[in-house]
């Protein structure tokens, strides 16, 4: 029997511009999820922003891992889950994404793996609402997804070597649900024309590295004109950002998190002046160049 599993979930950022609700990337920042087998329930929480989550059977690791066994028609176990926290929470980095893949992939390895990694990902689905984050997450690298109803074309996005994600993660937060609120709900037929084909600009954009593609390729009409006003210095940071040499500024998710998609010649710049742009609006900023995460969800045995 398996004394406890290790689950190692990386951030994401999703949307990229155009690709609203249907693309995403998994990131070098890590969520981790230890799941030991125990005769009581608990939680235990530690790293960044710790204090803020729940440690009772509201904490959304549990309720997914509590969903799996549901799935299977399972009581579910006793279970001590140790959560590792290096992803800030609602700050657009795909924090529910980690907790909801690390549940159920915990799970699945305590139950001795009766789900294959699809039907893992379908649940996630479910349990997120949409599969920009999760699937990620849970895959790695860029991907590209299609479909509904539990019935999903997953395409790998390439993305060329020199271009860098750099992440400037703000001293705020914002919700998912107040993102959303903010949304219309119909666009017009030139909107959705606008970008169908900057989505399909941007795979080619990331697969190549064509910097003058990527440029374009990263412009959005169908949420980013109606987030920004929720993100105080968008603006300033976005000129800060593009005058450094930056190749497009995308919200992450649904942000408070800018995204700068950079050459990586540009990213000591592009780092710095982000920084102080928005340090200059009154807001503290994390400011850090990451890499894709090519191997998603790892579980180890300890």
């Amino acid at each position: 029997m398996t004394t406890a599993i290790n689950i190692t979930v990386p951030a994401t950022t999703a949307n990229l511009g155009a690709g609203f609700d249907c693309i995403g990337a998994a990131l070098t920042l890590h969520n981790q999820f230890k799941f030991t087998p125990s005769d009581d329930f608990k939680i235990s929480v530690t790293g960044v922003e710790a204090q803020k989550v729940s440690t009772d059977e509201s904490n959304l690791a549990y309720q997914s891992f509590v969903n799996f066994y549901e799935h299977r028609g399972e009581k579910t176990p006793a279970v001590h889950i140790e959560i590792g926290l290096d992803v800030p929470l609602a700050r657009g980095l795909g924090s529910s994404a980690t907790a909801i893949v690390g549940g159920l992939m915990g799970a699945n390895h305590l139950a001795g793996l009766p789900l294959s990694q699809d039907e893992i990902m379908n649940l996630a689905i479910a349990l997120e609402g949409h599969p920009d984050n999760v699937v990620p997450a849970l895959l790695g690298g860029c991907r590209l997804a299609a479909g509904g109803d539990n019935s999903w074309a997953i395409c790998d996005v390439p993305w060329h070597e020199s271009i860098v994600p750099v992440v400037a993660i703000p001293d705020f937060e914002l919700s998912t649900t107040e993102a959303r609120r903010v949304l219309p709900t119909h666009v017009s037929r030139a909107d959705a024309i606008f970008n169908t084909a900057h989505l399909g600009l941007l795979i080619r954009a990331l697969q190549t590295g064509r910097a003058d593609w990527l440029k374009v390729a990263l412009q959005d009409r169908l949420h980013q004109p109606y987030r920004q006003g929720l993100i105080h210095g968008f603006e300033t940071v976005q000129k800060a950002a593009m005058d450094a040499g930056a190749l497009g500024l995308v919200i992450s998710g649904a942000g408070p998190t800018l995204l700068a998609v950079v050459d990586k010649m540009q990213a000591s710049s592009v780092e710095s002046a982000i920084a102080s742009a928005w340090q200059s609006a009154g807001v503290m900023v994390d400011v850090r160049s990451l890499s894709l995460d090519s191997q998603g969800t790892k579980a180890d045995v300890v």
